[in-house]
């Protein structure tokens, strides 16, 4: 006969110590799921350039004003930040970056990476007087 085992048979998130790596693990699906949202606010821009003047500029006042902008700063983070970590796990899908070591650098760099494109992008855009 069996003796009872007292221990979870699926561990609970309480059972794990929390990491970087498994962090990031989870905003890296939740910017998957705001690039659902921003890709939205794409194609409302899109369809108001072909409906008009008088579309576009409606788009136009809500993306220049600073809630728009946050908006469009926060999906322009998903999205590099999302692209980041999906070459962490490209490299991962490869068979390399499973050391400590390597999995920790590859974290970092995806989530320092993921902000200084952002704010490189934004100041390049102003630089150019695109964002204006």
């Amino acid at each position: 006969m069996t003796a009872r085992i007292d221990r979870p048979l699926s561990p609970h998130m309480q059972a794990y110590r929390w990491s970087l790596t498994m962090a990031l693990s989870i905003v890296h699906r939740a910017t998957g799921i705001a690039l659902y949202f921003g890709t939205l606010l794409l194609a409302w821009w899109l369809i108001a350039c072909a409906a008009g003047p008088a579309a576009y500029a409606n788009v136009q006042a809500f993306t220049g004003s600073w809630i728009g902008r946050l908006i469009l700063f926060g999906y322009t983070w998903a999205l590099m930040h999302h692209l980041l970590s999906g070459v962490r796990h490209f490299v991962w899908d490869l068979g390399y970056g499973f050391k400590t070591a390597d999995r920790e650098w590859l974290t970092w760099a995806a989530l320092i990476g993921g902000i200084v494109l952002t704010v490189l992008l934004w100041v390049v855009a102003f630089t150019m007087g695109v964002a204006r």
